[in-house]
């Protein structure tokens, strides 16, 4: 890769794959872009919330989406190919981001992607009832999750943006013992009916700090489904949920307004995100 912009926020062209870019803020890998093929997904937990939307949805069925968190906007991208006639909002407080990214990996024409400058806890809260089939919480602040995205007061307002049969998918990172992680899934767990949540064998059983994706379904998830990705595609990974969910969780408390906190850092201070 070199060096495209050396600001704190910059864009690196990929040496191995033409045309293809990479978003590094404040030494932290936050996005892999193809824009010759947006469902080229180089990072697994970004294929796993590929699958997650697959299976919410058949390929080619409209979708109303809102992304918490942009970079270059990889997964708006895929939806944008999967299911051009979608409605998307992003919500990405970094302007400065967004324009390198527009200047350097433009949108597609007609994509129907709307990018606002707006962090996402009070642009979640500007959202109207019953409007999203699926939101996207993949927000970082260089390497940490915000803690203020975490808590049970946002996943309620969350919830209440979604339609009946909406689902929210949570990226966020941890490892073993997974004590930031289990208050997390206590507090999606607490708002939603239904909870699945995936990482890779390796990150679970503690071998390394990794992704965790957190489903929260108004309606049943669709397990089965999910179960077939998980098992067939290129990064194998985990699913949690019923008992062994209960099990994971070991009565954690939810992260709540007045008692939050932004994830662990990795070890070595940078980690890649997507």
């Amino acid at each position: 890769m070199s060096v495209d912009d050396q600001g704190p926020a910059r864009l690196l062209r990929d040496a191995e794959v033409d045309g293809a870019w990479t978003v590094l803020t404040n030494g932290t890998e936050q996005s892999w872009i193809d824009p010759d093929d947006p469902t080229r997904l180089e990072y697994d937990y970004v294929q796993r919330i590929a699958d997650a939307l697959d299976a919410h949805a058949p390929t080619g069925e409209r979708l109303r989406v809102i992304h918490v968190g942009g970079a270059g906007m990889t997964l708006a991208r895929y939806v944008c190919a999967t299911r051009p006639s979608s409605a998307q909002i992003v919500l990405e407080p970094d302007a400065e981001l967004t324009q390198q990214v527009r200047e350097k990996v433009p949108l597609p024409r007609n994509s129907g992607i709307k990018v606002r400058p707006v962090d996402g806890r009070s642009g979640i809260a500007a959202m109207r009832e019953d409007f999203a089939d699926v939101i996207i919480i993949d927000a970082f602040a260089g390497p940490y999750v915000p803690a203020e995205l975490t808590t049970v007061e946002f996943h309620a307002d969350v919830r209440r943006v979604l339609t009946s049969s909406g689902t929210v998918m949570i990226n966020i990172t941890d490892k073993h013992p997974f004590g930031y992680a289990r208050r997390v899934v206590a507090g999606v767990a607490e708002v939603f009916g239904d909870v699945i949540l995936s990482a890779e064998s390796a990150t679970l059983k503690g071998r390394r700090f990794g992704n965790l994706i957190i489903l929260g379904g108004k309606a049943p998830l669709p397990y089965r489904q999910l179960s077939s990705s998980a098992a067939g595609g290129a990064f194998p990974y985990r699913l949690i949920t019923g008992e062994h969910l209960t099990k994971f969780l070991a009565g954690a408390r939810p992260f709540t307004d007045g008692d939050s906190s932004a994830s662990p850092g990795p070890p070595g201070g940078k980690a890649f995100f997507g």
